[in-house]
């Protein structure tokens, strides 16, 4: 018999003691259990006789958090404190939201990932390992809990900008799944990060006695897809209302895995429709400072994979909403991909992902070419070549457009292919720019701009909220179309005038309950809510939020 997760109530039924309960990351206390916890629950002389408010361990927490001097030690204090008091490291998280969320995500969890064999610690998540092929179901049985909302699953093949790091690659579900917490509510104990576990092209890694992945080549074709199959019919049938989030499959994978199961069950890929949602909110904000159309834009992306196609996705469904036919719409477009520009007429065999947006004209294999060609309005970064945007390129850009827009959306920072002290010099300060990960404000010609940060957390904790919270059975695209414009519209004056296309991090939570309301909307318009439709949206949604403080406990 599994066990239930704790509820939401001010007081819980617990039935562990001593050592088991303070060992218990869900129900540990640390300091603060009150004198009538430490008698009922045999806690006398195993934790310090002083009472601690949640307020005093968040102080003492966060001195020590900031005395370590590398992100990867802040990384591994995070995690340290997640593995063994979950309500004080999302209460922490909460009051350092801007400060914590690139050592918890990216850029550090990048290294983290790179690292993993050397600071593991204690498992988290599930490992379904090619080994386990025709017994998933029975393993998938072992996870403890039999409510789980939020599944973020990895195959370890392509993590951010860093490649094939394979279970290496546990480090992201376990980030994502921090910020599906800490930005929507979710509730911590019904969240699962799991790795699919088919190997590795990582020489390093498969040389690396400390691996802790399978030690052989990946799995392809069939016999990869056989492994995912049996995975997610296993959870499906295990968890048949949870959420499976895809994050950082390989293009070749990401997109037939979506394709597949979209229609099926509850599930969305974050490199595909997240990362376009984003992208596409930080435009129609960016439309407000130049005071020109979306469909007026010629857009030139550099980079062609899963994210640049799912940026560009969304921003076609912004012009189609606009007024313009699908395929007026994607003439606004140009990619380059490793070869060049993407033409019908280069000579290669297209990936199905690029052909809608294959150019039949002149093929040409250097950005700077492309630029003086297209005179673009907008040059967006997918490519994780850093210093793509060079001085020459970005100064080409601005001979042609009076506010050039500039995303750079590479990650981690190392991938970026500009920073933003670039873009404002040789601009003269006339962009909008935007990067994938964080970058402190900077000063130019005596004004401090805060640059936006397209990070996808804006995005998918309010899509997760929103569909587990209404019971929806699909995520269709208009999901996260809206999730764009609603994030969109909360970036006021204020933020614009400082250089933001995005609002304040700080306000995370408030942003996540109103895309979770419009995604809600869309379900209900759509037919494809279970939840009976409440009276208030808002609050309905707020109140499935969890929040980080302590509960009262009571002797089962």
């Amino acid at each position: 018999m599994h066990k239930k997760n704790p509820s939401f109530h001010n007081e819980l039924k617990v039935s562990k003691k001593g050592l088991d309960l303070i060992r218990d990351p869900m129900l540990n206390k640390g300091s603060a259990f009150s004198e009538k916890e430490r008698e009922d629950f045999n806690l006398y002389g195993l934790v310090p006789p002083h009472v601690s408010t949640l307020k005093q361990q968040i102080q003492r927490v966060t001195e020590n958090y900031r005395r370590k001097d590398t992100d990867i030690g802040k990384y591994i204090f995070l995690e340290a404190l997640h593995d063994r008091n979950e309500t004080l490291y999302y209460a922490m998280l909460l009051n350092n939201l801007e400060d914590m969320t690139p050592i918890i995500y990216t850029p550090t969890v990048g290294l983290a990932c790179q690292q993993y064999g050397h600071i593991f610690r204690r498992t988290r998540g599930m490992y379904i390992s090619a080994r386990g092929k025709g017994e998933i179901k029975k393993r998938i049985n072992n996870w403890p809990v039999d409510e789980v909302d939020v599944i973020v699953v990895t195959d370890g093949s392509r993590i951010l900008g860093l490649g094939d790091l394979g279970a290496s690659g546990m480090g992201i579900p376990v980030g994502k799944l921090s910020l599906y917490v800490a930005c929507a509510g979710i509730h911590p104990s019904k969240t699962l990060p799991i790795v699919i576990d088919v190997g590795t092209e990582n020489e390093d890694l498969l040389d690396n006695p400390l691996y802790l992945g399978e030690n052989h080549r990946r799995l392809k074709g069939e016999d990869f897809y056989e492994i995912l199959d049996e995975f997610i019919i296993a959870a499906h049938e295990r968890w048949p209302r949870a959420l499976i989030q895809f994050e950082d499959f390989t293009n070749d994978h990401a997109f037939p895995l979506l394709k597949k199961y979209r229609e099926k069950l509850l599930c969305f890929n974050d490199d595909i429709q997240g990362t376009g949602s984003v992208a596409l909110a930080g435009l129609l904000a960016a439309m407000r400072i130049t005071k020109e159309k979306l469909g007026d834009q010629r857009i030139v992306f550099f980079g062609a994979g899963s994210a640049a196609v799912g940026i560009a996705d969304m921003i076609v469904a912004g012009m189609v909403e606009e007024g313009l036919s699908k395929e007026k719409a994607r003439k606004n477009f140009w990619f380059l991909d490793s070869k060049g520009l993407v033409t019908t007429t280069r000579g290669d065999e297209l990936a199905e992902h690029k052909i809608p947006y294959a150019r039949s004209g002149k093929f040409q294999k250097k950005l700077l070419d492309v630029v003086k060609t297209v005179k673009p309005t907008v040059l967006v970064g997918v490519s994780k070549q850093p210093c793509a945007f060079n001085e020459q390129v970005v100064r080409e850009m601005k001979k042609h457009v009076e506010i050039p827009v500039i995303f750079a959306l590479s990650n981690p920072t190392s991938k970026s292919e500009c920073s933003p002290e670039q873009a404002y010099k040789w601009t003269d300060g006339k962009v909008v720019f935007a990067s994938g990960s964080p970058f402190k404000p900077i000063e130019f010609k005596g004004k401090t701009y805060y640059t936006g940060q397209g990070n996808n957390m804006y995005i998918f904790p309010g899509v997760g909220l929103g569909a587990i919270s209404c019971k929806a059975t699909k995520i269709p695209d208009s999901m996260f179309y809206i999730a764009a414009k609603t994030l969109a519209e909360l970036v006021s004056e204020k933020d614009l005038k400082k250089g933001r296309v995005y609002p304040d991090l700080n306000d995370i939570r408030e942003i996540s309950a109103q895309i979770a309301v419009a995604v809600c909307e869309i379900a209900y318009q759509k037919g494809i809510a279970w939840e009976k439709r409440p009276d208030d949206l808002l609050t309905f949604v707020k109140s499935k939020m969890f929040q980080p403080v302590y509960s009262s406990y009571k002797v089962i």
